[in-house]
């Protein structure tokens, strides 16, 4: 093994399974780190150098990170922080890219999770009812985590649970993305891949909604809002649509697809063997998505909410991106120890958003345990102290359930 790679490598992957892209673990664990104490521990600086330099602004600004009065250091953390919001509505952020990149990464693990269905299917061995069976379970699953994530356990009747999800639109998307890969050809998978992004534009800009008419791509009025008043069971989140919501599954299937096309070029030894060369590619067809869907945002905006179909290709082209950059430093240039608190985080990542988003509370257990310490920094600066300990506390749980290999596998 190369020196400079981890240990973590053989433990990531037993030796009777197909090698493991270590990049994609780490990956995943950037991914989730941003939303279990990561935002809150930018925020909390961002905070405090606003607070140190009398400073008020719309966080959705970067007025604030170009101020003279700031060194580079503190320019660079109050822009993240600004990145950790969603867009208002059209436009684009890094905290808009979090979701479908988790998307994009599911769908490029499917070729390798099914690497052996197709090679027992070539021998007519292949257990198609047990992949169903399991496709369905891993759905309804993630559909009824997200829903205890919005408070389910708290009963508080029927119209006051919010069904729709994070966790739910991962399961759907991830669910018909894998019953297009397991039943059709590369070519038809293409096919299904524009059409859904073209046939949801289409549908969203020239199907008329009910006292609004046709085209409108507002918050209220547009035809994916509509909908999820119309046929969504229990509460919207905004009251009158839901960032998760029934329509804008739809698109969200083509996120999961390129995951998918990224994983099969990442298997294709004939292709492009070299793994340099992939990084190359991989890096042109993200530039080459981002480039078409600022072209065609004049056309139908970038919007997460409505997860229109130019967010699916631009969010696709930063997801690539990303992924090129952790495969070249991680698997082609073996650069493993820097990122080994990432892998803990993404293979157990289901667990800790379900943890961190209702089950744990992290702030009031990292304020009992290093409150002494916390009380010590000046006020302003204490909510990234306490997001800091947040982190510490999550990363040594996850390293623990790493080391046993308890993994949360859904």
């Amino acid at each position: 093994m190369n020196p400079k790679t981890s240990t973590i490598a053989a433990t990531a992957q037993p030796a009777d399974k197909p090698r493991r892209l270590l990049s994609l673990d780490a990956l995943r664990g950037f991914d989730m780190f941003w939303i279990v104490s990561g935002e809150g521990i930018f925020h909390g600086l961002a905070n405090g150098i606003k607070e140190a330099h009398a400073l008020v602004q719309d966080p959705h600004s970067w007025t604030i990170a170009t101020n003279p009065n700031l060194n580079l250091f503190e320019r660079i953390l109050v822009g993240i922080s600004n990145q950790l919001h969603h867009s208002p509505w059209n436009g684009f952020t890094f905290y808009d890219l979090i979701f479908p990149l988790f998307i994009f990464i599911s769908g490029v693990s499917m070729p390798f999770s099914y690497q052996k269905y197709f090679t027992d299917k070539a021998t007519g061995n292949a257990a198609t009812g047990k992949i169903y069976y399991a496709l369905i379970k891993r759905t309804l699953i993630l559909i009824l985590l997200g829903a205890v994530v919005n408070g389910m356990l708290q009963w508080k009747g029927y119209e006051q649970i919010r069904f729709a999800s994070v966790l739910g639109r991962i399961g759907l998307a991830t669910f018909f993305a894998a019953l297009i890969y397991l039943n059709t050809s590369t070519k038809k998978q293409v096919i299904w891949f524009v059409a859904i992004l073209v046939g949801y534009y289409l549908i969203m800009n020239f199907v008329p909604v009910p006292s609004f008419g046709s085209g409108v791509l507002t918050p209220e009025d547009n035809l994916s809002a509509y909908i999820d008043r119309l046929l969504l069971p229990g509460k919207l989140h905004r009251i009158v649509y839901d960032p998760e919501g029934l329509l804008s599954t739809i698109p969200a299937i083509c996120s999961a697809m390129l995951g998918i096309f990224t994983g099969k070029f990442m298997q294709d030894k004939v292709l492009c063997p070299s793994p340099a060369k992939k990084a190359l590619y991989l890096m042109v067809a993200g530039i080459t998505l981002l480039a078409i869907a600022l072209a065609a945002s004049f056309l139908f905006p970038i919007n997460k909410t409505m997860w229109t179909s130019t967010f699916v290709l631009f969010a696709g082209g930063w997801s690539i991106l990303l992924f090129t950059l952790f495969y070249y430093l991680i698997d082609v240039r073996s650069y493993q120890k820097w990122c080994i608190p990432m892998v803990w985080i993404g293979t157990n990542s289901i667990l800790i958003y379900v943890c961190a988003h209702g089950l744990f509370n992290f702030e009031s257990t990292a304020t009992f345990l290093f409150g002494g310490i916390i009380k010590t920094i000046p006020t302003a600066w204490q909510q990234a102290g306490v997001w800091t300990g947040v982190l510490i506390i999550q990363l040594f749980g996850l390293k623990f359930l790493f080391d046993k290999k308890w993994f949360l596998k859904i």
